[in-house]
C-alpha cells in the first residue's frame, strides 16, 4: 500500500469476491490490440475498488485547517490599501473559518510605529484617491457591512489601473530581493495595522501576526521594543491576535550578520511569552513558531533544539515547505509523483522531532506553496498546480498536520489564489470546493486493484491519490454522516473507481475540476462538471452544481483532472458526532 494511503483495513471474503469478480470482467473484455497497436497495462484495464472506514477517524484536524498567508510585500507594493474591496473580502469570506497569517520573509525587517498622521502624496495616484475614500466615508460607494460593521470599497477603474502599474515596478525590486536574500526594511503603522485587522475580521479570519525576530541588541539578545509597541496598541484597539516571531531563523545567516541558535531562540520565544502576559489583553493568545524552513540538516537541528529548551512556550509547532524553485518552467514537473512524495517525507521528519520531546503539541505547516520566490508565471497560478495544492492537503490531513496556511491569498508574485484583478485563480476554486465539502475527521482508505506487486528494490508512487473525510459540518446542504472523498489523476488516461464495502450502492455528488478554455493545463480558468466557474458580482459566488451519480455507478475520472465526491445518507458513524 503506497505511503500516501491511510491505514488500510483487513481485506474480507467480500473484497476477495469483488476483486476476483473485477478481474473476470477485465478478462472478459479485453480485446487484443490490433497489430502495431499498444497493449493496454493491467492497472489500465483494472476496475479499482475503494472502500473507506467508517467506524472511526484516523485523525481529528483543526476546523480552521485550510488557511492563509499574506506577506508583509503587500505593504511595500502598495495592495494593502486595497484589502477593503468588497470583492476581496467576498472572497476571503468564501474561505472562512481560516487563519491569516501575516508573514513571510520580510516579517524580520517588519517595524511598527504608531504614527496615524503620517504626510501623505497626494498627487493623482493610488493613495490620493484612497485618502479621498478613507476621509469621507458616507460617500455611495464606500459602505458598512451592516452585519459586522466593517468598512468596505469599490474601487474605480482607475485607482486599480494605478495601483497595477505601482504594484508591478515594485513586483521587480522585491523579487530582487528575495532572489539575492538583501532586504529592505518595511514600516507598518497603526493605519496600515487597522487595515489589515479590518480586513481579517470582515472575512471572519483569525488575525496571525509575525513578529520581527532580526531586531536584536548588541548581545544577539532580541530586542523587543518595536513589538511591545505594536502589542499595546493593539490591545488598546482590543485586536483579536495571535503571534508568532521571525520567519526560517535557521536561514538567518544568509539575509543577516549573523544567526540565531535554537538556546537563543528558545529565549526569545520565551521572552515573547513573557510580554504577551505582561500585556492583559494578550495574557492568553496563542503564540506559534519558530516557522522553520525545509527540514533539512541545519533546520532539523534547530528545529530539536528550540522544541527542547522551549516547545512548551508555544501553542503550535511551526514549519514550511515549497516543493521547488521558481526557475521550473515545464509543467510536467508540477505533477511528478516523486516531487509529490517529498512533502510526506519531511512532514515524518517534523513529526519524528516534535513527538519526542512534546509529544501532544499539535504541529501545524506555517507557508506552504508550489514554489519559492514568488512563483513562475503561466505556472504556479495555473490549473497544474492544484495538483501540488490538494496533494498537500491530503498528505498532511493523512499524516494529522494540524492547519496548513498557504502562501498566499493575494500578493506579488504567482503563487496567489486571488491575482491583482481580483479574479479568482484554479487553486481558489479548489479552496473553495475544499472548504465547503471536506470535514476536519480524516478517514481510512482502503484501494484494491491500484497497483502490481512491487518488485524488490522499486517504490512505486501512485499518479491516483485518494483521500477520504467526513463531509464539512457547515455545510447544510448534506446530513451529518457523509463522506466526502476527494481525487487527483495524474494519469493521461481515464480511471475507473468503484465503491465497494461500506460505500456500496450509495447516491454520489460529483464535483469535478477541469481546465477550461484551450490553454489546457496552463488554463487559469476552472469548470466544475463542465460549466466555467466565474463570480456572479463583488459580493456572490456562482452556485456550485453537483452531478449527481446514481446508486452503484462506477466513478469515471478523466485523464489530468481532481474531484470530490460526497457519498450521501451513508450515515457513517465517525461522522455523525
Amino acid at each position: 500500500m503506497p505511503r500516501q494511503f491511510l491505514c488500510p483495513v483487513f481485506v474480507s471474503s467480500l473484497w476477495l469476491a469483488l476483486i476476483i469478480q473485477s478481474l473476470i470482467s477485465s478478462a472478459a473484455t479485453y480485446k487484443r490490440p490490433v497489430s502495431g497497436g499498444k497493449r493496454q497495462s493491467f492497472l489500465e484495464r483494472t476496475l479499482i475498488l475503494l472502500d473507506v472506514n467508517t467506524r472511526s477517524p484516523v485523525k481529528v484536524l483543526n476546523d480552521n485547517f485550510l488557511s492563509l498567508q499574506l506577506d508583509p510585500s503587500i505593504i511595500k507594493d502598495g495592495w494593502l490599501d486595497f484589502l477593503s474591496s468588497k470583492r476581496l473580502v467576498t472572497l476571503a469570506r468564501g474561505l472562512s473559518p481560516a487563519y491569516l497569517r501575516f508573514g513571510g520573509k520580510r516579517t524580520d525587517f517588519l517595524q511598527f510605529h504608531n504614527l496615524k498622521n503620517l504626510a501623505k502624496f497626494r498627487g493623482p495616484g493610488p493613495d490620493y484617491y484612497l485618502k479621498n475614500y478613507e476621509d469621507d466615508i458616507v460617500r455611495s460607494d464606500f459602505a458598512l457591512d451592516k452585519q459586522k460593521g466593517c468598512k468596505l470599497a469599490s474601487h474605480p477603474d482607475m485607482m486599480l489601473e494605478l495601483q497595477r502599474e505601482k504594484a508591478a515596478q515594485m513586483q521587480q525590486v522585491l523579487l530582487k530581493e528575495q532572489l539575492s536574500n538583501i532586504y529592505s526594511d518595511v514600516t507598518i503603522t497603526a493605519r496600515s495595522l487597522d487595515k489589515l485587522y479590518n480586513f481579517a475580521d470582515c472575512a471572519g479570519l483569525h488575525l496571525i501576526f509575525g513578529l520581527n525576530a532580526l531586531h536584536r541588541n548588541p548581545d544577539n539578545s532580541w530586542n523587543s521594543s518595536s513589538a511591545l509597541s505594536l502589542l499595546k496598541y493593539s490591545a488598546s484597539k482590543k485586536y483579536n491576535i495571535s503571534w508568532e516571531l521571525g520567519n526560517e531563523p535557521n536561514s538567518y545567516h544568509t539575509i543577516a550578520s549573523g544567526s540565531v541558535n535554537s538556546s537563543r531562540l528558545a529565549q526569545d520565544y520565551t521572552l515573547l511569552r513573557t510580554l504577551l502576559q505582561s500585556v492583559r489583553f494578550y495574557s492568553r493568545a496563542n503564540l506559534y513558531g519558530p516557522n522553520v524552513g525545509c527540514p533539512r540538516k541545519n533546520a532539523v537541528l534547530l528545529l530539536d533544539g528550540f522544541i527542547k529548551n522551549g516547545g512548551s512556550v508555544v501553542d503550535a509547532v511551526t514549519w514550511q515547505h515549497y516543493y521547488i524553485d521558481r526557475r521550473v518552467t515545464k509543467v510536467e514537473d508540477f505533477m511528478k509523483t516523486r516531487l509529490l512524495d517529498t512533502l510526506s517525507e519531511q512532514i515524518t521528519k517534523v513529526l519524528k522531532i516534535v513527538q519526542t520531546h512534546t509529544p501532544e503539541k499539535r504541529v501545524w505547516l506555517g507557508g506552504v506553496g508550489p514554489s519559492w520566490a514568488g512563483g513562475t508565471n503561466n505556472l504556479s497560478d495555473t490549473f497544474a498546480a492544484g495538483f501540488l495544492w490538494l496533494n498537500t492537503l491530503g498528505i498532511a490531513a493523512a499524516q494529522g498536520i494540524d492547519v496548513v496556511l498557504r502562501h498566499s491569498f493575494f500578493d506579488y508574485g504567482y503563487s496567489h489564489l486571488v491575482d491583482q484583478h481580483f479574479n479568482p485563480l484554479p487553486d481558489y476554486w479548489l479552496s473553495l470546493l475544499f472548504k465547503r465539502l471536506v470535514g476536519p475527521r480524516v478517514l481510512a482508505v482502503h484501494v484494491a486493484g491500484l497497483q502490481r506487486k512491487p518488485q524488490p528494490g522499486r517504490v512505486i508512487r501512485d499518479k491516483l491519490r485518494i483521500y477520504a473525510h467526513c463531509t464539512s459540518f457547515h455545510n447544510h446542504k448534506y446530513i451529518r454522516g457523509s463522506v466526502t472523498i476527494y481525487i487527483i489523476n495524474l494519469h493521461r488516461s481515464r480511471k475507473k473507481i468503484k465503491l465497494a464495502g461500506t460505500l456500496r450502492n450509495k447516491t454520489v455528488h460529483q464535483y469535478l475540476l477541469q481546465p477550461f478554455g484551450t490553454d489546457g493545463l496552463h488554463s487559469m480558468s476552472v469548470q466544475l462538471n463542465g460549466e466555467p466557474l466565474l463570480m456572479v458580482d463583488n459580493e456572490t459566488f456562482p452556485e456550485l452544481k453537483p452531478r449527481t451519480l446514481r446508486a452503484g455507478q462506477t466513478i469515471a475520472m478523466p485523464p489530468m483532472s481532481i474531484g470530490f465526491y460526497v457519498i450521501k445518507n451513508i450515515n457513517a458513524y465517525a461522522c455523525r458526532r
